[in-house]
C-alpha cells in the first residue's frame, strides 16, 4: 500500500501533548458558556454529556489534568448526548477558537503557519487524526485550519 504524498511543508501536531500550543492538553484556560475551563480537553470531554448531569459535568471540568478529563469522558459512554456525533466537531471548533481568542500567542502561532496543511499525527485515530496510512479524516487538523481562516478574516 502506498502512503499519500505529504507536502513537505505540512505541520504535524499531537493534540494530547501538553507542550503543543495547538493541542487539547495544553494548559491554556479560557471561559466558555459562562464557565472557566482549564483546557480544551476538559471542555470537550464535559460537553459529551447532557447538561442535566451537573455532577459529572463538574467532575470532568475540575479534573487535575486533561488526561484525567479524557479518561472520565471516555468511561461513561452510555450517557453520551444523543446528538454527540453531530456536534462534536462544532464543540471542538468553539473550544479551539475561544482558546485562540483568549491567548493571543496561540492565535499568532496558528496564524504564523500561513497556508500550511496541519495534520493531527495519530496513527490510531481515524476521525480526529490522519491515521496510520495518512488517509484518515484528520478532522482535528481541519478544525485548526478552519479556526486559522476565521482568525485571519478578523485581522
Amino acid at each position: 500500500m502506498l502512503f499519500p504524498e505529504i507536502d513537505e511543508d505540512s505541520i504535524f501536531i499531537s493534540r494530547n501533548d501538553s507542550e503543543e500550543l495547538l493541542g487539547t492538553f495544553s494548559p491554556h484556560d479560557f471561559n466558555l458558556e459562562g464557565v472557566a475551563w482549564p483546557s480544551v480537553e476538559h471542555y470537550y470531554q464535559a460537553m459529551k454529556f447532557e447538561t442535566n448531569d451537573q455532577g459529572y459535568f463538574e467532575k470532568i471540568r475540575t479534573c487535575e489534568s486533561p488526561k484525567q478529563a479524557r479518561k472520565l469522558g471516555r468511561s461513561n459512554s452510555k450517557n453520551l448526548r444523543s446528538d454527540w456525533a453531530k456536534v462534536k466537531r462544532v464543540v471542538m471548533t468553539r473550544a479551539l477558537y475561544t482558546k485562540c481568542r483568549t491567548h493571543s500567542e496561540i492565535a499568532d502561532y496558528l496564524l504564523s503557519s500561513k497556508e500550511r496543511k496541519i495534520l493531527e499525527d495519530s496513527q490510531y485515530d481515524y476521525f480526529w487524526g490522519c491515521g496510520r496510512d495518512r488517509r484518515a479524516e484528520n478532522t482535528y487538523g481541519r478544525v485548526l485550519m478552519d479556526v486559522r481562516g476565521k482568525l485571519r478574516k478578523e485581522i
